[in-house]
């Protein structure tokens, strides 16, 4: 089973290494990582995504995160309401004839060319990992030359509160 689990960090040097070795240490794949300084620049967000054998291995590797100094928070998101993104640059084999074929794949996905070659076109996409995933087997028949992808990047969405406000006015048809 596949777990997304994001921490928060001190941005200091060495963090990365001493938390992807307490993944490997315990033979965790980390299947994407991203890492990035949040609003405070003292601060860094990771973001893994884990494949684990059960829930009991989940809990144990988040108390060992926990356990580390320069780690501030950590939590399995997995099963919460949270926004997910990836972002993949694809290089594809496309003639001056197949330029026009691909525009047309592109614009459904909002996906962008940010790089048009003799012979190769690069294409930007980002979105959910199936989104990202089902523009990719769209491509396959052009040829892909090579992909880079940042993996997933995700956080809690925001929660709604009621407003009680008794001067809110709301139509209802």
């Amino acid at each position: 089973m596949k777990r997304i689990i994001t921490a928060l960090v001190n941005n200091t040097s060495g963090v990365l290494n001493r938390i992807t070795g307490l993944f490997a240490r315990r033979h965790y794949n980390i299947e994407s990582i991203t890492v990035g300084v949040t609003e405070n620049p003292s601060i860094s967000r990771m973001t893994f995504v884990v494949g684990a054998d059960s829930m009991q291995n989940i809990e144990q590797v988040i108390k060992q995160l926990n356990k580390q100094v320069d780690v501030l928070k950590v939590k399995d998101i997995t099963d919460e309401s949270i926004v997910a993104r990836e972002l993949a640059l694809i290089k594809i084999v496309a003639t001056p004839q197949q330029r026009g074929e691909v525009a047309a794949l592109v614009n459904p996905f909002r996906a962008t060319i940010i790089d048009v070659g003799r012979e190769s076109m690069t294409i930007q996409i980002t979105g959910d990992h199936t989104k990202v995933e089902a523009f990719i087997d769209l491509l396959r028949p052009y040829g892909i030359k090579e992909i880079a992808r940042t993996g997933i990047t995700a956080f809690n969405r925001s929660t709604k509160k009621p407003v009680n406000d008794p001067y809110r006015l709301t139509l209802i048809n």
